[in-house]
């Protein structure tokens, strides 16, 4: 498997290029600003891009949709929630492929209502809902403490431990991580109650 990590735009954001093989199939995750370098990089290794998906509606992290999907005629992949008109609306559970890769969607609200998190092939793209050491805010239009909660506890610590974590943003001590690492490591995700986490969120 192909796996570009670019860190791009004004806000660190992370948009990855994952492709099945050199000359292979691909998608692009969240595209952001400043995208040259993603295009570049599908030109220079020959990837036909099937799919951009995106994690969520923030614009930091589809700014880019348009520029690839004119450079590759790739559909986007969102959230049914996603105000984004998506060409394949997804939800909690369904799949997709790209190639010989499979994607599974796991719906994770709370720094959104249309927040998913992308597993494929050992890895789980995270988008604004974990970073390397941290979890996304919830004081934004769409944000739920009480449901990022949710989806932390139930959702994305349900995921194996050896998967290997690709967040939204360089906000962490490192680019990636995995989900048994932030289990351990990760202040946000200690155990607490609902209501502990609540106020933890508050403060």
């Amino acid at each position: 498997m192909l796996l570009d990590q670019f860190r791009v735009g004004p806000y660190l954001n992370f948009t990855y290029l994952v492709a099945d093989r050199e000359g292979g199939h691909g998608v692009v995750i969240d595209p952001s600003y400043g995208i040259d370098p993603v295009l570049e990089a599908i030109d220079v290794r020959g990837v036909r891009v099937e799919y951009v998906a995106n994690t969520h509606s923030h614009q930091d992290h589809w700014a880019g949709n348009q520029e690839v999907r004119a450079r590759t005629q790739a559909k986007v992949v969102a959230h049914r929630l996603a105000p984004l008109n998506p060409d394949l609306p997804v939800d909690d559970g369904d799949r997709f492929k790209v190639g010989s890769m499979n994607f599974e969607v796991v719906h994770t609200p709370g720094h959104t209502k249309d927040s998913v998190l992308y597993v494929f092939e050992g890895h789980v793209a995270t988008g604004d809902t974990l970073f390397v050491g941290e979890c996304g805010r919830t004081d934004l239009p769409g944000g739920d403490p009480g449901e990022l909660y949710d989806s932390l506890q139930h959702r994305l610590l349900a995921l194996d431990d050896a998967l290997v974590v690709l967040p939204g943003h360089d906000y962490g001590t490192t680019p990636t991580s995995t989900i048994g690492r932030e289990r351990q490591e990760n202040y946000t995700l200690q155990p607490r109650t609902k209501e502990q986490f609540l106020a933890f969120m508050r403060e």
